[in-house]
């Protein structure tokens, strides 16, 4: 049987949610190689385990990618979280870029505008010691996206923040079935799960934090202070 040929995934489905491990979600989408998940509590949109690629697959994807330090366009795209960024940090502010890939050119404007940025990438820069350190400020663009068990990953990244510390995250959103069929965002076969304005909202209601949409595809979670 191939692929496509697949029989119809029933409505409910004994998949954990990789967000919330809510234990069962309803079919949301199917196209020609995968089919896509909706969990019934937060809302997370996920492609099943059994369509994920595996390792060496999935780092021959992004070796694929031409981004670099020099790349004006790059810059341009990063700095719509950079920006928003930069005017909420004080003065010389610790950070953390998580998932920073092989060009780490948002460190680099980070560094620019006088903050200090460790990084951390499972394949580029696998590097466990950052993330057994407080920080002011992480920043992920473009990688929520990318996580099997992006929970946990959050609430590790969560745990790294100081009080009042800021979790700046970029990805496209979903913002309907309809759209969803022809979002190009679903093209890339590393993209695996998919956030809505309202998974958004049970995340931070999940963390406790103080949420806020910067743009149509920047989100901030701040961490509050206790009590």
């Amino acid at each position: 049987m191939t692929r496509t040929e697949r029989p119809r995934l029933p409505p409910d489905l004994a998949d954990h949610c990789p967000l919330c491990r809510q234990p069962a979600a309803q079919f949301y989408h199917r196209d020609r190689s995968r089919d896509y998940l909706q969990c019934k509590r937060c809302a997370l949109v996920f492609v099943p385990s059994e369509f994920h690629l595996p390792p060496e697959q999935e780092r021959a994807y992004y070796d694929l990618h031409e981004n670099s330090l020099q790349d004006q366009g790059y810059r341009r795209f990063l700095s719509r979280c950079a920006n928003p960024l930069v005017a909420e940090l004080r003065s010389g502010s610790e950070g953390l870029d998580f998932g920073c890939g092989p060009a780490p050119l948002l460190a680099r404007m980070l560094e620019e505008a006088g903050h200090r940025v460790a990084l951390y990438d499972a394949y580029y820069m696998p590097n466990p010691a950052v993330m057994r350190k407080p920080y002011d400020f992480i920043v992920s663009t473009e990688v929520v996206e990318h996580l099997a068990s992006p929970g946990a990953e959050l609430q590790r990244l969560w745990g790294c923040l100081k009080p009042g510390g800021l979790l700046a995250l970029m990805t496209k959103l979903v913002i309907s079935p309809e759209r969803f069929t022809t979002w190009h965002y679903i093209r890339d076969p590393t993209h695996i799960c998919f956030f809505s304005a309202h998974t958004f909202r049970w995340l931070a209601d999940w963390l406790s934090a103080e949420l806020n949409f910067v743009a149509s595809d920047v989100i901030f979670l701040r961490k509050k202070f206790p009590g």
